[in-house]
């Protein structure tokens, strides 16, 4: 049982895309903007990266992915945030670390989300919603053990501006989560995956200057 403390813990990473789970607050209306709060409006590809590392424990034990990047696509209003890709390990590995390697795969596409300016005075500027996600990871132990986690999930947001951004050092928007929780999926999951794992990390989100370059340099800022 020790070695597979990191099973379910690895696969939890890709159901939150380093986002923490809190109600969301409304707003009269949402635009996503080029650079500044005064930037024209930006709808297109979007990219998450994330920043530093993401741990994720659950009732077996914890594990640290070192590398992960989520693209997809929004529109200005904040609607329709499709993620359509997830990758996530820990280099020079191609699975995440711990007491045993695990590969996690996304099944994707993760559509229906979307991002809300909601500001909370002294803390965040928006909150974010990943909708629909579904996750697998294979476990080399037993033969292979596979587990699925998945659903929605709501979080935080900070422009790049926000002195309350989870990373200061980086200039981005992002998405950070704090013990965000996400559940196991029982069709296909083996009987030994925890049926809850928690998850801590950042990503920073950026958007393309010129659309379908492939390069995401792009400074995003949400505003009403």
């Amino acid at each position: 049982m020790p070695q597979i403390k990191t099973l379910a813990a690895f696969t939890a990473v890709a159901a939150t895309a380093a986002l923490v789970a809190v109600p969301s607050a409304s707003a009269a209306t949402t635009t996503i903007r080029r650079g500044t709060t005064t930037g024209a409006a930006y709808s297109g590809k979007v990219q998450g990266s994330l920043l530093g590392t993401a741990t994720v424990s659950t009732t077996l034990g914890s594990g640290t992915c070192t590398s992960s990047t989520l693209l997809g696509s929004i529109a200005s209003n904040g609607t329709g945030l499709n993620i359509t890709a997830a990758s996530f390990s820990s280099p020079p590995s191609t699975g995440c670390s711990g007491a045993l390697s695990s590969t996690i795969t996304s099944v994707v596409p993760w559509n229906g989300g979307n991002v809300t300016y909601a500001p909370v005075a002294g803390g965040r500027d928006a909150t974010l919603t990943l909708a629909n996600f579904k996750v697998k990871a294979v476990v080399n132990i037993f033969g292979g053990i596979t587990c699925y986690y998945g659903g929605s999930i709501t979080a935080n947001a900070w422009n790049g501006t926000n002195a309350n951004r989870p990373v200061t050092t980086s200039p981005e928007a992002q998405a950070g989560l704090k013990n965000a929780t996400v559940n196991k999926i029982s069709s296909g999951s083996n009987f030994l995956c925890p049926g809850t794992a928690t998850v801590t990390g950042t990503y920073a989100l950026k958007g393309e200057v010129t659309a379908g370059s492939g390069t995401y340099n792009q400074t995003l800022v949400v505003t009403s």
